[in-house]
């Protein structure tokens, strides 16, 4: 098993959102989710709402955590990159320059675009690519479509087996395996087909499986203020498998855990044995 930490090192632009005391810790052990996109996720409900008690002193106490929103920069200063990139088109505009793209790579590669076989190859492949990607175009609010509820349940949900797909940002070529996430409920729980969800969200981008299992952690945290969230990712990288060393039977394990979990040996054990357990 591995724990992740932050291994970008970078910080950037900060956003002050309000959070309960009693959850602060735990949130300040997490990663914040970043995607290389300005599309930072803001504490809370898919309503809008900050976290707070439920009998009304929601302003009584409360501290502020900061939120990165970008890790293309270090600092507070804002990710000039992203901020030029606030205007872009749809994605569906962006076919016709992909395609493009993908002509020339074809002819880079001395193949012949025009031929039958190839002539409508560059406008898929750019279709292909934006799908691989939707997870751009979706953040953790639109997902979560207010799917979360008041439940007096404490004990451990543990959704395992979940498939997952992905790109690996380093040479653009697939990595796949399945997700297991778990969290102990602190009086909400999040809809079950809502962890697949987020799992669907964060993996259809480039990505590393170090990021994207912190990623999913962080936001079912950020989803219910549970009071420990663990999340095992194993997944087989075509990196590895179609070139370098060529090892196709290697598989890579990461683990996130926050809160009990990382704390309570006994609760993160029962979890790796339900998780891992086929």
């Amino acid at each position: 098993m591995v724990e992740i930490g932050d291994h970008n090192g970078q910080e950037s632009e900060l956003e002050p959102v309000p959070v309960n005391p009693r959850k602060a810790s735990l949130i300040q052990q997490s990663e914040p989710i970043t995607n290389g996109h300005s599309n930072g996720l803001t504490n809370g409900t898919a309503n809008g709402t900050s976290n707070g008690t439920s009998n009304g002193n929601e302003a009584k106490g409360k501290e502020l955590v900061a939120l990165p929103k970008c890790h293309c920069v270090k600092g507070t200063e804002k990710c000039s990159y992203h901020e030029s990139k606030r205007q872009l088109p749809t994605r569906e505009a962006l076919i016709p320059e992909m395609t493009s793209a993908y002509r020339s790579l074809l002819s880079s590669l001395g193949e012949n675009p025009d031929r039958e076989g190839l002539l409508k190859t560059p406008e898929r492949a750019a279709k292909a690519m934006l799908y691989f990607t939707k997870g751009y175009d979706q953040s953790l609010e639109e997902i979560l479509n207010d799917a979360i509820f008041d439940e007096n349940h404490d004990e451990m949900v543990v959704v395992k087996d979940i498939e997952m797909f992905s790109m690996c940002e380093h040479h653009l070529v697939p990595f796949y395996g399945k997700v297991s996430i778990g969290y102990l409920p602190s009086g909400k729980v999040l809809g079950l087909s809502k962890l697949a969800r987020i799992v669907e969200v964060y993996s259809r981008r480039l990505q590393v499986q170090e990021r994207l299992t912190k990623q999913i952690a962080v936001a079912v945290l950020k989803a219910v203020q549970p009071t420990g969230v663990a999340v095992v990712v194993e997944g087989s990288h075509m990196c590895m498998v179609m070139r370098g060393v060529q090892k196709i039977n290697s598989k890579t394990v990461t683990s996130t855990m926050l809160g009990e979990f990382r704390d309570n040996q006994k609760t993160r054990e029962e979890f790796l044995k339900l998780a891992l357990h086929h």
